[in-house]
């Protein structure tokens, strides 16, 4: 059974950090990308950051320079390291994991900056 478990949101201010954790269950971890996304309300959900496999990273431009997407294979867990936050940052982030078997996401974690 696959399972993604994001955490590490909460409440903060601008300009604050936070360290968002994904840790997944019953998959390869390695061998495919993962990705960050985030819907606010009312809004779409949106890429945030991706992974590859091979550690290469991409980020949308909104977050570029603040936010940072690692992994670690052994822990089987992803990160999302959010710098200089800032209100519309605030969203509900989740965690994917595509292969050939399927399209996870874990249930999402709130992250809230206050200006």
């Amino acid at each position: 059974q696959v399972q993604l478990v994001e955490s590490g949101g909460g409440l903060v201010q601008a300009g604050d950090s936070l360290s968002l954790s994904c840790a997944a269950s019953g998959i390869i971890f390695s061998a495919n990308a993962i990705g960050w996304y985030r819907q606010a309300p009312g809004k779409q959900r949106e890429l945030v950051a991706t992974i590859t496999s091979g550690f290469s990273t991409n980020y949308a431009d909104s977050v570029k320079g603040r936010f940072t997407i690692s992994r670690d294979n052994a822990k089987n867990t992803a990160y999302l390291q959010m710098n200089s936050l800032k209100p519309e940052d605030t969203a509900v982030y989740y965690c994917n994991y595509s292969s050939l078997y399927g399209n996870y996401w874990g249930q999402g974690t709130q992250v809230t900056v206050s200006s």
